[in-house]
């Protein structure tokens, strides 16, 4: 569904809020660099230091268990970015439309039982690593849709939410 048919149905489009899915392949392929070079070092210092006792066997875990943590996040951060490729949320005057992967989905404001901020992770460079903020919006049938902090202002998209839902003031034509 076109974004036109959906502003049919939704009322006037007001604002859009879009997944960095380029930023997820490029975090992932860093993770998965991290692990392929800690195992590359890691297996000959581990195939090395059989035999011994010496500060080589705590090397080699070590250098292995940087590979395996590498390989673990690279290969997550790149299965959620091909499900959620080219996510996008976009907010109308009486709804909302969830685009992800060619599909939209039409939500209405009554069809949306609550959104939830989390702050997530408070630590330096959270929101950098995709670990920070996350907002759920949960709809009465069941559904979530979960987006973090690859997607734009989702702080902004969360307060939309919340306002529509659970006080009633809907947002008013584009930017207002």
């Amino acid at each position: 569904m076109r974004r036109t048919e959906a502003a049919k149905q939704l009322g006037r489009f007001v604002r859009e809020h879009r997944t960095d899915g380029a930023r997820r392949l490029r975090q992932a392929g860093i993770w998965i660099a991290v692990g392929a070079v800690g195992t590359a070092i890691g297996l000959p210092v581990a195939i090395a230091s059989v035999g011994t006792t010496e500060g080589a066997p705590g090397l080699a875990g070590l250098l292995l268990g940087v590979g395996l943590v590498g390989w673990g996040l690279g290969i997550w951060r790149l299965v959620q970015a091909f499900r959620t490729r080219e996510q996008c949320i976009d907010i109308h005057e009486r709804g909302l439309t969830h685009r992800v992967a060619g599909t939209a989905t039409v939500i209405p404001w009554e069809e949306v039982a609550q959104v939830i901020m989390s702050g997530g992770d408070s630590r330096p460079l959270a929101d950098a690593r995709g670990m920070g903020s996350t907002c759920e919006i949960r709809l009465h049938n069941g559904r979530r849709i979960r987006v973090d902090t690859f997607t734009e202002d989702i702080g902004d998209l969360a307060a939309v939410v919340h306002r529509a839902v659970h006080l009633g003031q809907f947002p008013q034509g584009r930017g207002r």
